[in-house]
């Protein structure tokens, strides 16, 4: 069965709600799905933090194969919107639904953002 647009809508807000439900569940109960916002997005799924600092999430529940750098990329822009310490994006991990199995893809800065609490960038 190929995918259609409205499918793939519809698989994109079914996949949000899970991460965000799970995530809610284990980590904080403000975390939750996001008002789509157009130009200005700043991801996915809101709510959480970590030293201070807000994460943007992307998350990605895609038909074909995994596209990290066009993903990384929309992330970092979400993430500038959101004036956050970091963009990542979570993954639909083909085999599986359990939302903790599911992949996690981000950049060498966004892990050191999270590990220090600060944002640098490479020289």
């Amino acid at each position: 069965m190929t995918r259609t647009r409205a499918s793939a809508k519809q698989a994109g807000s079914t996949f949000e709600r899970q991460i965000a439900d799970h995530l809610a569940k284990v980590i904080d109960d403000r975390i939750d799905r996001r008002v789509k916002t157009g130009a200005k997005d700043r991801g996915d799924i809101g709510g959480l933090r970590h030293m201070g600092g807000r994460i943007v999430i992307e998350a990605k529940n895609y038909g074909g194969r995994l596209l990290p750098g066009p993903w990384i990329g929309e992330a970092e822009i979400e993430r500038g919107n959101d004036d956050a310490l970091a963009g990542i994006v979570i993954a639909k991990r083909r085999g599986t639904t359990k939302p903790g199995d599911q992949y996690v893809l981000m950049t060498v800065n966004d892990l050191t953002a999270l590990l220090t609490g600060e944002r640098t960038e490479d020289a």
